[in-house]
């Protein structure tokens, strides 16, 4: 397994409704369970009107750590959202830093009043490429659909995530969470969606810098 040096940084981006928060949560709980120390800080900004919502997490196995990742060192950048990828990489984002993106764009209101535009697909993709070390692209919303609960997305990017051994997590480490997490009706959607997620990592091509 690969991890990074501690403590561990991960950032977690997303808009309001995405269930980013929840993501946080479930990493956080199950890296608990292993016996690391989690400080885990959310930006909620108007998470109830679509608006830009983060988390830091923190993790170290040596010592309690403060939940606030300094810019420029982040080790992972886990969104639910591309352009939150690229907002998140310009303040954490390092030479040596991955990048998992669900990448299914969701137009702010100020895009949608048409008082702003909304950056070329394909131009995205390559900034946040170019910016990272090695950088994944997921249909995770798509993915979803297909389940028939586009909401499993975040659940999917974190199949994403622990298939490519960054975090020194299991799948049967997620498993555990996410029975503890949901209700029993719950539970078999979002073990098809972390299974999707760990999946489309081996079909899928990264892009490196």
């Amino acid at each position: 397994m690969v991890y990074h040096d501690d403590p561990l940084n991960l950032v977690i981006s997303g808009v309001g409704g995405q269930g980013n928060i929840l993501l946080s949560r479930l990493i956080g709980r199950s890296l608990l369970r292993k016996g690391y120390h989690v400080a885990v800080g959310e930006t909620l900004g108007v998470a109830q009107r679509g608006g830009a919502v983060m988390s830091n997490l923190r993790a170290s196995k040596k010592m309690p750590v403060g939940p606030l990742i300094p810019e420029g060192k982040a080790h992972i950048i886990l969104s639910l959202e591309p352009l939150e990828t690229l907002r998140m990489l310009v303040r954490y984002g390092n030479p040596q830093v991955t990048t998992i993106t669900n990448f299914n764009p969701l137009f702010p209101v100020s895009v949608l009043s048409r008082k702003d535009q909304y950056p070329e697909y394909d131009a995205l993709k390559e900034a946040i490429a170019k910016l990272s070390a090695s950088a994944w692209f997921l249909d995770a919303t798509g993915m979803g659909l297909e389940l028939g609960a586009p909401i499993v997305a975040n659940v999917i990017i974190l199949g994403g995530l622990i298939s490519l051994n960054l975090l020194p997590l299991t799948r049967d480490d997620i498993e555990e969470e996410l029975k503890a997490s949901f209700s029993p009706d719950r539970v078999e959607l979002n073990l098809k969606a972390l299974n999707l997620g760990m999946e489309s990592i081996a079909s899928n091509t990264q892009v490196s810098n």
